[in-house]
């Protein structure tokens, strides 16, 4: 977490942007929201809507900032805005069109994507996934923004990247190559243990940094060190969006059943239905851990890049190196990567007791109770 001492330097767009991307001189730049209805960002109509604080915060912030003398610093060029409907879930293919603030309408795969070399998106829902595999495709870089607010812009976006990125690599070597993880998680007087396996992969790190030459995608905030898992057994609690409380069962990797420990018996019922009927839906896509000490958001994008918490996904993993692509659901609106966030605000009525890593023959205990052990503090003062 982060010490009620700790401050961050003020927000400065240009010295993110220039830290991220390393820009070269005349690259294109353009800007994504989402809106019901992208018609709205004809001549910015959808600032009249007070409830669309991300989409106002694209607007104020990035596309004026950068209208407003960053291009001309950093060297870059465009600087457009473009709106796409609301996709509904997280990581979700995006959709074919956007509208212009000029109200025309345009194709993304051959109006946007290859006409851009920076593209930032800045929306409700995730769109690393779909973002990443059109970045891959036609080969610009960008960064993925979802849930924008005022904390995330004076604190994880007003971080030193370059020293984030260090701070994610000394981690990531501590982690690296580990045989597998046991999570022990309590609810009331309920004890559940989940084995996650690895494989001995190496481990990965969202970083915060996309500076080329390769096409790559950016999740900002940044600072998470993750795995996509080889195979899963065990149970383990979820707190659904409700507030329901129910007790995963996983197999092969999979969660293939939910059961009510408290709230909506109908909540339970409905993600078993969507199980029996898509079963990849269930699938253990990632195991991640925050590395950076930053205050709660509020937006799991920022809070589960905080050290002490954890966090599993299920769902697509193609983004992050797995194989499970969206083809592969039985609904096309099934394809979505959900971060499953532990922590002491998000989930407090359910404890983490204890990370425990094996590798080489060993097992070392990396978390506790929501706080880093000896171990990753000993990585990450060194």
């Amino acid at each position: 977490m982060v010490s009620q001492t700790q401050t961050f330097p003020p927000f400065n767009l240009v010295r993110l942007l220039r830290t991220v991307f390393g820009p070269k001189e005349g690259e294109r730049v353009a800007i994504l929201i989402d809106l019901e209805d992208p018609r709205g960002v004809r001549d910015c109509g959808f600032l009249s809507d007070p409830s669309l604080t991300i989409q106002r915060h694209a607007h104020d912030v990035f596309f004026k900032g950068l209208k407003n003398g960053a291009l001309e610093e950093l060297g870059w060029k465009g600087g457009d805005l473009f709106a796409y409907q609301v996709t509904g879930g997280s990581n979700l293919d995006l959709p074919e069109a956007a509208y212009d603030v000029s109200g025309n309408e345009i194709q993304m795969q051959t109006d946007l994507y290859p006409c851009y070399d920076i593209i930032l998106c800045i929306s409700t829902f995730s769109a690393t996934a779909p973002l990443t595999a059109f970045a891959k495709r036609f080969g610009f870089r960008g960064a993925t923004l979802h849930g924008l607010n005022e904390v995330i812009l004076s604190s994880g976006l007003a971080v030193d990247y370059d020293e984030v990125s260090r701070q994610a690599e000394n981690l990531r070597l501590a982690l690296t190559q580990a045989d597998a993880f046991e999570v022990d998680f309590s609810v009331g007087e309920g004890s559940y243990t989940l084995r996650i396996e690895c494989g001995r992969q190496e481990a990965q790190k969202s970083h915060g940094l996309c500076r080329g030459p390769e096409p790559d995608v950016a999740n900002l905030p940044a600072g998470e060190v993750y795995f996509v898992p080889t195979g899963a057994e065990g149970e383990f609690p979820m707190k659904y969006s409700d507030g329901t409380l129910g007790l995963m069962s996983v197999v092969g990797g999979r969660i293939t059943g939910a059961s009510l420990i408290s709230g909506d018996e109908a909540t339970i019922v409905a993600h078993n239905e969507k199980i029996s009927s898509d079963p990849v839906t269930g699938e253990l896509g990632e195991l991640g851990f925050g590395t950076q000490m930053l205050p709660v958001s509020g937006r799991d994008i920022q809070d589960e890049k905080i050290l002490g918490t954890m966090h599993v996904a299920t769902g697509r993993s193609d983004h992050l190196g797995g194989d499970l692509t969206p083809d592969r659901f039985a609904e096309a609106k099934n394809a979505t990567h959900d971060d499953i966030l532990f922590s002491p605000t998000k989930t407090p009525e359910i404890e983490v007791v204890q990370v425990r890593m094996t590798r080489d023959g060993g097992v070392t205990s990396v978390l506790e109770r929501f706080e880093p052990t000896a171990y990753l503090t000993g990585v990450l003062e060194s």
